[in-house]
């Protein structure tokens, strides 16, 4: 038993969970003298203790370990069950309970999501989606919303029975209810809430090794760039940047690619400069040679386009943004359609302990209820001040796909439900009092992204890319449309007036 024990755990596992099955059956005894036998074991040789999981894989099994009367006891325990194989369908409880003790990806056993019912009879509206989702459908006391699970971990029945949730690194019931609803909104097999949309990009980005090949979209957030040239570069990753934008964006792609290119990532409408990349046709042409596509959906949200539905095999979102709407939590969304893809997401995640907390996620289910809403009267905001934006003398250039004239409409009309609500505009010298670097709240916001959100972007690489200096992006809330033309009116006369 102990050759079995050795290959498929680790010493300090073996010695642990032995431990814990003795105490289980209140062996305090065989216990006692298990604990004095590999204190003797360690005394009477150089076995090193600080270098006790790091050595498991390799160092043999120590004296107290071997066979000995204690195997006896051990016949029905989930040590002996594990590495025999009897058992089989405990084994994938186990190890899903366990997470924690997760060693590689082959460990990992993800639960079947809990989606609704794609055959029921009556399709709901998006609207009585958002409101009416069942999150809490399994609460023994009925609650009309979500609970919070503010707790670390969770008590299990016995040292080898386990529940459905362990440690919250791990899994929460609460973040599980906010993740069901999400693959559901982006018609995915899981999502994943994250800590930030950082977090989330940061764990995407980890699918590619070291060697491999990264294509990103030449026009990106500024902290996507920030990551993948200053951290993912680092780490032996080749990243590339492309325009993806408009009929030429599959031809430059295909140019870019080889077998060794493991993601291509993008957004479309891109943050800031409003381009227009053609999804279905760039996921074409990345599975051509096996790379995955992943898109930003944050400047659409659920509500406006589905890129899973167009091809791509990852969907993100800065949840911080639309998905909240409140400018109070910071979060992210990553969503899969891919079983296996799903279980690589996830082991980094618990890997790296970037699971959203449960008062975020509580949040965000939340503001989720309010997201179409929300959404959609920004866009119809967003749509009149364009209008206004374009026909103003000190406005150069509007960027936003909601004008009849605007580039690659076509393209983006064909993808997507609407424009949106954030705006980009050009003008000479515009002085603006309000900086705030996000978008996406129900207050409409205003920033010069070329010194704030894409700030890490060196000048040169701007330069090159021509992005203009003097760009402002404005996120259109739910205000009164007409204090918000009041406002931008009142902002271009006190500007001509002291010029």
């Amino acid at each position: 038993m102990s050759q079995a024990l050795q290959q498929s755990l680790g010493e300090s596992e073996v010695f642990e969970l032995v431990c814990d099955y003795l105490r289980s059956r209140k062996f305090y005894k065989a216990e006692q003298a298990l604990l004095h036998e590999r204190r003797l074991a360690m005394e009477n040789s150089s076995y090193d203790t600080d270098g006790l999981r790091d050595q498991a894989s390799s160092a043999a099994i120590p004296a107290p370990l071997k066979p000995s009367l204690l195997e006896s006891l051990l016949e029905r325990s989930y040590v002996t069950n594990f590495v025999s194989g009897e058992g089989e369908e405990e084994e994938h409880e186990h190890k899903r309970n366990r997470s924690h003790l997760d060693g590689t990806v082959d460990d990992v056993t993800l639960a079947e999501p809990d989606h609704v019912d794609d055959d029921a009879d009556e399709v709901y509206g998006l609207s009585t989606q958002l409101v009416s989702f069942e999150a809490c459908k399994d609460d023994p006391y009925g609650s009309a919303t979500m609970p919070i699970y503010q707790t670390s971990t969770f008590a299990q029945k016995s040292a080898t029975e386990f529940g459905a949730y362990d440690y919250t690194r791990s899994g929460n019931p609460t973040r599980a209810a906010l993740e069901r609803q999400m693959a559901e909104l982006e018609k995915g097999h899981r999502a994943f809430a994250f800590t930030s949309g950082m977090a989330a990009l940061s764990t995407i980005s980890r699918l590619a090794k070291a060697g491999e090949h990264i294509v990103l979209s030449d026009d990106s957030y500024g902290g996507t760039y920030r990551l993948l040239s200053k951290l993912t570069a680092k780490n032996g990753v080749h990243v590339k940047y492309v325009d993806l934008s408009g009929p030429a964006g599959p031809a430059n792609l295909r140019a870019a690619l080889n077998y060794e290119t493991k993601l291509v990532m993008m957004e479309s409408p891109t943050n800031p400069m409003q381009r227009i990349c053609d999804i279905a046709a760039l996921a074409a042409v990345s599975h051509e040679f096996g790379a995955l596509l992943s898109v930003d959906n944050t400047m659409m949200s659920p509500i406006l386009q589905n890129p899973l539905d167009l091809g791509a095999d990852i969907c993100m979102h800065s949840a911080t943004k639309f998905v909240c709407g409140h400018s109070d939590t910071m979060s992210g969304i990553v969503i899969a359609k891919d079983p296996e893809l799903c279980r690589d997401l996830y082991f980094v995640q618990n890997a790296e302990g970037t699971g959203l907390a449960p008062m975020d996620c509580w949040l965000l289910l939340r503001g989720v209820k309010t997201m179409g809403l929300r959404v959609l009267t920004a866009q119809s905001n967003a749509m009149r001040v364009a209008s206004f934006l374009h026909a103003h003398p000190a406005v150069t250039k509007v960027y936003y796909a909601g004008l009849p004239s605007y580039k690659d409409k076509a393209i983006h009309d064909k993808q997507a439900r609407g424009a949106g609500s954030v705006i980009t505009f050009c003008t000479g010298d515009l002085k603006l009092s309000q900086h705030i670097v996000s978008f996406g709240s129900v207050n409409s916001l205003i920033s010069l992204p070329g010194v704030m959100s894409h700030a890490s972007i060196p000048e040169e690489v701007r330069k090159a890319r021509s992005f203009p200096e003097d760009l402002i992006r404005l996120s259109i809330g739910i205000e009164d449309i007409q204090d918000l033309i009041n406002d931008l009116q009142r902002a271009f006369q006190s500007f001509s007036t002291s010029a």
